[in-house]
């Protein structure tokens, strides 16, 4: 029989296990040890609006992506989100084809939305502004989901990553049949330029930029993506 002081005090596994409330201390001891118990690779992140931030390679491979797992303070529940860029080479591509067939480009996003819908997700994306009457590309995706601490175990935590990935990789594969490998840098995010530009006039004193984790891998809880969107 387990400690009533080890994490797992207030989770478990079990079918037929009671459904107990927890408080984001409990969860976040048992996040860290499921995180462990799988050998993932994770690193605490300085964020003011989370009572835990934690970027989390999954799968746990060389060419595994980031992850971020967030408890926000005054929540009750643990966030699980990627945020994406393009390439700014599959970016070139999708504005050559914006340009030449609007119709088609506005078809292809259109079916990427439904298929994120289908997907049983949040989701957030970042489209290019039009230029010269251009339709603007795709320049990044944000998908995420949350697990509230009622049903909290580490197998809903760890299938929530694992869809999260499975989407995610479709999404990548999608971009790559239909507008290449890229130029391996990840292009510009309009709407994250305007956001940081916007800052700096609301904010004058100096900030630090946002951590690059990967090529294709920005942002921090708070910044780019917003947890009152599904609240």
């Amino acid at each position: 029989m387990r400690s009533q002081s080890t994490p797992y005090s207030a989770f478990s596994n079990r079918a037929d296990a009671p459904t107990l409330s927890v408080n984001a201390r409990d969860a976040a001891s048992a996040v860290r040890e499921w995180l462990r118990s799988e050998r993932l690779e994770a690193r605490d992140v300085a964020d003011q609006q989370a009572m835990l931030h934690l970027h989390v390679r999954y799968p746990p491979t060389k060419q595994g992506h980031v992850f971020n797992v967030v408890i926000p303070k005054n929540r009750n529940l643990v966030l699980i989100y990627s945020v994406t860029r393009v390439d700014n080479g599959q970016q070139k591509e999708m504005i050559s084809h914006s340009g030449n067939d609007p119709g088609e480009w506005e078809k292809w996003l259109h079916e990427i939305r439904i298929h994120l819908t289908q997907a049983d997700l949040d989701w957030v994306l970042h489209v290019g502004k039009k230029q010269e009457g251009v339709p603007g590309p795709l320049q990044a995706f944000n998908l995420s989901r949350p697990v509230w601490f009622d049903g909290l175990t580490q197998n809903e935590f760890m299938h929530n990553m694992r869809h999260l990935w499975l989407t995610k990789l479709a999404l990548i594969h999608k971009i790559k049949f239909g507008y290449g490998s890229g130029e391996g840098k990840p292009g510009p995010v309009d709407d994250w330029i305007a956001k940081k530009a916007q800052s700096r006039g609301n904010q004058p004193q100096t900030h630090s930029e946002p951590t690059e984790i990967h090529t294709d891998e920005t942002g921090g809880f708070g910044r780019d993506f917003d947890p009152s969107e599904w609240a």
